[in-house]
């Protein structure tokens, strides 16, 4: 089969120390370049790209600022230890038991990391277009608002906008500006709407200027965005999620088994 030359629309239009930074970030992502491993040299990058001193300089410093190589002058630059996170979607859905915390702290501490939440806002707020369809509101429909950052190790690495039937969480501790005991899974269980069934729907995005000052984003790389329904019985929606995570900090992990 011939393989078609490349059209004037299907040029890589990315100066050449973004695709040469492109390059090594894949590597470097799928284990190529392991932690601890050196970047190749200079001058071998300056070959193997066609590039200059400069250029090369340039890429190399994205990755320092995406903090996933370190390097000093006259020492090689080498793979920092593996930052990205797998997360299990499926894992943390469950209501936590009593007096454990919220399932995705107890997921970090498992990784060997420090976890916590900051809470944004609670308000009763108009949903975006694709939240209130999934909520099932009618136009211009009301739900409550939870929104937090999440924080490992000090480093925001998540944006978290919850979003509730105000019939169902009306005078609860939920709307309230303080955490939930256990997590709003175990509450809704408590009122009556255990969480059944979880769906989600995952896309690569730019970042709105919000989410690039909020999660520190180096560059123009992307996040990650996840629209979460969370279901209880008779397919009734009682959450809708709008997590935002840095693209280069995470990966989805899905398991499905075989009938």
């Amino acid at each position: 089969m011939t393989v078609p030359g490349p059209e004037a629309d299907d040029v890589d239009r990315r100066s050449l120390h973004e695709r040469i930074a492109a390059d090594l970030r894949d590597e470097i992502m799928s284990g190529d370049l392991a932690p601890g491993a050196s970047l190749p040299s200079t001058v071998h990058l300056k070959e193997r790209f066609s590039a200059s001193n400069a250029t090369v300089q340039k890429a190399v410093q994205l990755l320092k600022d995406e903090r996933l190589v370190r390097g000093r002058a006259g020492a090689a630059v080498t793979v920092r230890d593996h930052r990205q996170r797998t997360v299990r979607p499926a894992s943390l859905m469950a209501p936590a038991g009593p007096g454990e915390p919220y399932r995705w702290l107890t997921q970090e501490a498992m990784n060997g990391s420090r976890a916590h939440s900051v809470l944004l806002e609670v308000a009763e707020s108009e949903p975006p277009a694709d939240v209130a369809d999934a909520l099932r509101l009618e136009k211009h429909g009301i739900a409550l608002l939870r929104r937090q950052l999440l924080m490992v190790d000090d480093e925001p690495v998540e944006l978290v906008a919850s979003y509730y039937p105000i019939e169902i969480v009306r005078d609860t501790a939920m709307t309230k500006r303080r955490k939930v005991p256990g997590g709003t899974p175990t509450l809704l269980t408590e009122l009556g709407y255990p969480p059944r069934l979880s769906v989600d729907r995952v896309s690569a995005r730019v970042p709105t200027q919000d989410q690039y000052q909020a999660l520190r984003l180096p560059g123009g790389l992307p996040v990650l965005r996840t629209l979460r329904v969370v279901y209880s019985d008779e397919e009734r929606p009682i959450e809708v999620t709008v997590m935002v995570k840095a693209g280069h900090l995470y990966e989805l992990q899905y398991e499905f088994v075989a009938d």
